[in-house]
């Protein structure tokens, strides 16, 4: 069937199930570091949950040193999967995966909500809700490769839409927290009301799924999935990055929004007349070109995640108690972070600078290390060796529009340029060691051959999915470290 005789998104019902799917795929992240108060107060020994949605209680519960292993048990899962992303994809369905993955995902959630009416010791209600923490989110990581996979046969702009849910998640979460914090009844009600959300928004995403075999529009795109198990799944988000060739122009900023687009159909338009089996790209070639932009993308988030949310959750505002005081930190930290980061990765749409050439790209993203101290020194009142030079909650709210803005920015923009990266010069008069190992014929001013080539954009983008996840690992690693020096 051509193009043309496609179906139509009737209603836009295949748009709102990925959407909502998209936002599913995050909420479990989003819902467990929104809600650190609440489990500060558990575990600084209120059996019950008064006050505990709105109060931070670190001080009690420092010695669990929760913030920093919700953040890095959530992360180390996307790491690990994004490993093993090849053997699993081949020995498991993608039904069982994604179906699956979701019914845990709301069983784990489901428990999360009855924990709020337990009484237990800090001690175990700990090691239960690390325990849930790890399995809620290697079970999203499978869910989301394995979304991605779906993607990789869909129209480019249901990869957008998929992306633009993910990206409301945070919203999601942080309006949730200030609903039930504002809702005013008990404060247990209110915590149990806040953790049934999130699983009313995973049965949202189990009828989404289920219900798109029964839409033509995409029973037609995803019956094109070729029978290769993985290789068209894009190796867990291999084709996260595109380029608009129809311009000539690679990764324009009209199109420069994080999408999935395989060109298929483009593909199969121009036949060569003698069929040849393209040649595998080399990764060594691929991580040549893209080192210094995959490098970038990992110290963006090495230094997101060192201090959101380990440092960012601790700060209080310095007016002292009070309403504001109470919503303080769900709205200057949870939600800002989460509307400005969600801006930063929409101007992408419309600019891209500075572009892949320009040595400015290594210098913004260095410059971001100085969000370690300044929210170091800003009002957090358990601490025992830095002073604090930041109090006024003017300074923590500047200090975190520009951390967001930049963090959705900067990775929106690596991730963009990805593609058009271009390996290092080779003079034809000059001999490097080791330059020209890898089978590359590079000349002056060969521009083409030094770009990243449409058949190296899988290996790319694997690539990049996986300086991502390890650029997450290592920030919240270092949130042990930098907590240690507050």
């Amino acid at each position: 069937m051509a193009r043309g005789d496609a179906p139509r998104d009737s209603y836009h019902l295949v748009g709102i199930s990925f959407f909502i799917l998209g936002l599913g795929t995050l909420l479990p992240w989003n819902f467990f570091i929104t809600a650190i108060p609440y489990f500060q107060g558990r575990l600084a020994g209120a059996n019950s949950t008064a006050e505990t949605l709105g109060t931070n209680h670190t001080s009690s519960a420092d010695t669990f040193n929760f913030n920093n292993w919700v953040t890095l048990l959530s992360q180390l899962p996307l790491l690990l999967f994004t490993l093993l992303n090849s053997f699993l994809y081949q020995c498991i369905p993608e039904t069982v995966r994604i179906l699956g993955s979701l019914l845990i995902i709301l069983f784990l959630f489901t428990l999360t909500a009855v924990l709020v009416k337990v009484d237990m010791s800090p001690g175990l209600f700990f090691s239960i809700t690390m325990a849930s923490v790890w399995f809620i989110n290697s079970f999203g990581a499978v869910l989301q490769g394995s979304l991605f996979g779906q993607l990789g046969t869909m129209p480019s702009k249901y990869s957008t839409i998929f992306l633009s849910g993910q990206g409301l998640a945070g919203i999601f979460a942080a309006l949730a927290m200030l609903i039930s914090m504002a809702s005013g009844v008990d404060a247990q009600t209110s915590a149990l009301g806040y953790f049934i959300t999130p699983c009313v928004g995973t049965v949202m995403s189990i009828v989404c799924y289920l219900s798109l075999p029964h839409l033509k529009f995409a029973r037609y795109y995803l019956a094109k999935k070729p029978s290769k198990a993985h290789g068209q799944e894009l190796e867990t988000k291999a084709e996260l990055l595109q380029s608009d060739e129809k311009n000539g122009i690679p990764n324009s900023p009209q199109r420069a929004a994080l999408t999935l687009d395989l060109d298929l159909e483009k593909e199969t338009e121009v036949e060569p007349e003698e069929p040849q089996k393209p040649e595998k790209p080399s990764v060594f070639i691929v991580l040549r070109k893209i080192w210094l932009t995959a490098l970038c993308l990992v110290l963006v988030f090495t230094v997101t995640l060192s201090v959101f949310p380990a440092i960012t959750a601790m700060v209080t505002s310095s007016t002292g108690p009070g309403k504001w005081s109470q919503f303080f930190n769900p709205i200057c930290c949870f939600l800002l972070f989460n509307v400005m980061d969600c801006l930063g990765r929409s101007l992408t749409s419309y600019f891209l600078w500075p572009d892949e050439d320009s040595r400015l790209l290594p210098l913004l993203v260095c410059l971001r290390v100085l969000f370690v101290p300044l929210f170091m020194l800003c009002h957090v009142p358990e601490r025992s060796r830095l002073p604090i030079l930041f109090p006024q909650d003017a300074y923590f709210i500047t200090f975190m529009l520009l951390f967001a803005v930049s963090n959705g920015y900067l990775v929106s923009l690596t991730m963009c340029l990805a593609p058009s990266c271009r390996g290092p010069k080779v003079e034809v008069t000059s001999r490097v060691p080791g330059l020209l190992t890898l089978g590359t014929r590079e000349r002056r001013g060969d521009r083409k051959t030094r770009q990243v080539l449409p058949q190296e954009r899988e290996v790319t983008g694997t690539l990049m999915t996986f300086f991502l996840a390890l650029g997450l690992s290592c920030g919240a690693s270092l949130s042990f470290l930098f907590k240690a020096l507050l």
